[in-house]
């Protein structure tokens, strides 16, 4: 029983642990347990996975009255994880974060299933910090977890990327360089109005760039910038799109990324040694996304650019780095050491020795 999302950086790791368990073992059975109304009711089928929804949602912490209701959608989806126990029986649980992780793995634990929790960041969630003692295993990506989780329980395995990252092809486009910006699935409003101020500098410096604005913010730019000579659909210096399914390759074909600082991105970052300017995003809890890059910054694996400075600095910091091979180039040296590899295989060897000893 795999539970966990909200966002692209709980549900990526969740189905690529899921992926491994099945090469792993072909007659595993995996049932998801997720949030109503949240992303991984989509993306966890579309992965090809049975998934359940409960009603629980965050707490209010700003109007602290309406969470009355809050409380007793928590209380259904204990009751609701109950029975699918019950129906299911799974032999391990795995949270990987997120309001429905808390739940499930919760309702398991104190019903004698053996959990592994597996945190993304640098900084550990709320969720994993209330079921760290609950936990048989908890696998993390970045040293110095001892401060969240019992020391005894802790596995550096790095975090699942997305499956076939490594496997993108290289387009020629002669000396031109090419600027990638990704500011998470749902889009990054400070990236995003940044960028969009920049187009004629970057224009003029006659940069290639790829640009994944997120569902949210998409429309409203096409309108804006469809005008612009730079924008030419798929084929000009300008290619704008809402989602990119092709991430390998466009990885492949980047000399630079500009990138929100959420933890799979910066797995998949070190995975293929992609220097970075690293944006983190104000809006997450515990601001884990700051604690994320500096622990790449810090190494001289990345460049930090705060999202209150994006709007003056982001396009100037980008071009000057762009165009510094020899900076791209330690960047690239720097940030491919701290790559885990074989993450989501190896989380998932846990998962099957907890199996085994519980049966």
């Amino acid at each position: 029983m795999i539970s966990g999302g909200g966002t692209g950086g709980h549900i990526f790791p969740a189905v690529s642990i899921a992926n491994a368990l099945k090469e792993l073992d072909p007659e595993a059975e995996i049932l998801f347990i997720g949030a109503l109304g949240r992303m991984e009711m989509e993306r966890v089928p579309q992965a090809g996975y049975k998934i359940i929804g409960l009603p629980v949602r965050g707490f209010n912490r700003a109007q602290p009255w309406k969470n009355v209701s809050v409380l007793w959608d928590l209380f259904k989806s204990l009751r609701q994880v109950k029975q699918i126990i019950r129906d299911f029986r799974p032999d391990v649980g795995v949270g990987v974060g997120g309001y429905a992780s808390g739940a499930a793995m919760w309702q398991a634990a104190n019903m004698g299933i053996p959990i592994l929790l597996q945190e993304q960041n640098g900084f550990a969630g709320v969720t994993n910090k209330i079921l760290k003692n609950k936990a048989a295993k908890i696998c993390v990506a970045y040293e110095g977890m001892e401060r969240f989780f019992p020391a005894d329980k802790i596995i550096l395995t790095g975090n699942p990327v997305r499956q076939n990252l490594t496997e993108g092809r290289k387009s020629k486009n002669g000396s031109q360089k090419n600027l990638l910006i990704i500011g998470g699935s749902l889009g990054a409003r400070t990236i995003n109005e940044a960028v969009a101020a920049g187009i004629p500098a970057l224009q003029k410096a006659g940069i290639h760039v790829v640009w994944q604005t997120g569902k949210t913010y998409y429309k409203k730019i096409i309108d804006q910038l469809s005008s612009s000579p730079l924008y030419g659909g798929t084929e000009g210096d300008l290619e704008i799109h809402d989602f990119l399914s092709d991430m390998p390759d466009r990885y492949a074909n980047a000399d630079l990324v500009i990138s929100r600082a959420g933890a799979s991105s910066i797995s998949e970052l070190c995975l293929l040694g992609k220097p970075a300017i690293l944006v983190p995003s104000p809006n997450v809890a515990e601001d884990h996304q700051t604690h994320n890059a500096m622990a790449l910054v810090n190494k001289d694996a990345a460049v930090l650019v705060r999202d209150a400075e994006a709007a003056e600095k982001l396009i100037p910091t980008a071009l000057a780095l762009i165009q510094n091979d020899a900076r791209l180039e330690t960047l690239h040296t720097n940030v491919l050491k701290l790559a885990q590899t074989d993450s989501a295989k190896r989380i998932a060897e846990e998962v099957i020795k907890l199996a085994k000893k519980q049966k």
